[in-house]
């Protein structure tokens, strides 16, 4: 079966709760604004205090949340990733199917599924995140996601992949794997940190890629330059370039041309996953051969629609289906 989008991440079940202040930060030693990593057991102590405020399971996951709008919007797309036989599992599973009618999945032989608990300010929509990586990032054997990346249009895979562990070396067959077949792949850098933490594997995905998604702090952190700079040092190393600047737009370089993209001003709800959908809306417009301004307007609109809801899949196909129209 010929897909669009094949996509590569670590599977991290997003449990959601919005707090009203932050007496739950304070009472459980979190830092505002940051990412806690905890093993299973304090996280699922953190989440049991946290649920008292109402909690939305989602699947997660850079990757996960790109590959799950595009497959919302209609294009045919698959996400490798690996989960545990447990509770949080079955309901990933079950999200990934609803999203995109089927999935790639691997499942552990041990372990718990990897988890992210996004405790989100009512007030200014700020992030403190709780993770359990789990069994996500300990994936060795592709399988028949080999496959799926044969017969894809494109591959999608995130920085993140990089850090280590048995992930690094399945993100480099994948990657290998679609090179040698032909398949164009796209990276998302995913996180300053990541580029400061692995810079030399980094540079060396961004050299394997085609399609290149950063943010501002991530090209400083790649380059050492600016957004207008860095999207010109970056352009001679992937064929499509994209600088993500916040509130000023962005920045698309493709074959020696530089567009200027707006955003699409809303009320934030939850800045969780907008580099995701910018990346899905890019990506389905690539993968109607629309021109790189046209791509990059629908991940404009769909971010906006991301950041004006809980969590980071915006799953209104009628919204996205309205968005598709709009950038049309």
């Amino acid at each position: 079966m010929k897909h669009d989008v094949a996509g590569l991440g670590n599977a991290l079940v997003d449990a959601l709760v919005r707090l009203p202040d932050d007496g739950l930060l304070t009472e459980v030693g979190l830092n505002r604004g940051h990412m806690h990593p905890k093993p299973h057991d304090e996280w699922v102590g953190v989440f049991e205090k946290a649920r008292s405020h109402g909690v939305e399971i989602q699947s997660g996951g850079s990757c996960a949340n790109t590959i799950a709008t595009l497959g919302l919007m209609g294009l045919s797309a698959r996400f490798c990733g690996q989960i545990s036989d447990d509770e949080f599992g079955a309901l990933y599973t079950g999200s990934m199917d609803e999203a995109c009618g089927g999935h790639a999945l691997q499942l552990a032989r041990s372990g718990n599924t990897g988890k992210c608990l996004s405790l989100i300010s009512v007030e200014d929509a700020e992030r403190t995140l709780v993770t359990d990586l789990g069994s996500a990032v300990e994936l060795s054997d592709l399988g028949d996601f080999e496959d799926i990346i044969r017969a894809s249009s494109v591959l999608h895979v995130t920085g993140y992949l990089f850090l280590g562990g048995p992930m690094v070396d399945a993100a480099w067959r994948a990657i290998k794997v679609a090179r040698e077949a032909g398949v164009p792949v796209s990276l998302d850098c995913a996180d300053p940190f990541v580029i400061g933490a692995v810079a030399e594997r980094m540079n060396q995905a961004v050299d394997k890629a085609d399609i290149l998604f950063l943010n501002e702090e991530e090209a400083l952190a790649l380059t050492g330059l600016g957004p207008e700079e860095a999207v010109k040092a970056l352009a001679p190393r992937a064929r499509t370039v994209v600088v993500k600047m916040g509130a000023r737009g962005s920045l698309v370089a493709q074959d020696g041309e530089i567009a200027t993209v707006q955003v699409y001003k809303t009320d934030a709800i939850d800045t969780t996953g907008a580099g995701d959908s910018f990346a899905a809306g890019y990506l389905y417009g690539w993968c109607r051969d629309w021109e790189p301004a046209r791509c990059g307007d629908l991940g404009s609109r769909v971010a906006s629609l991301a950041v004006a809801q809980m969590g980071a899949v915006v799953r209104d196909r009628d919204a996205l289906a309205a968005a598709i129209t709009a950038a049309s």
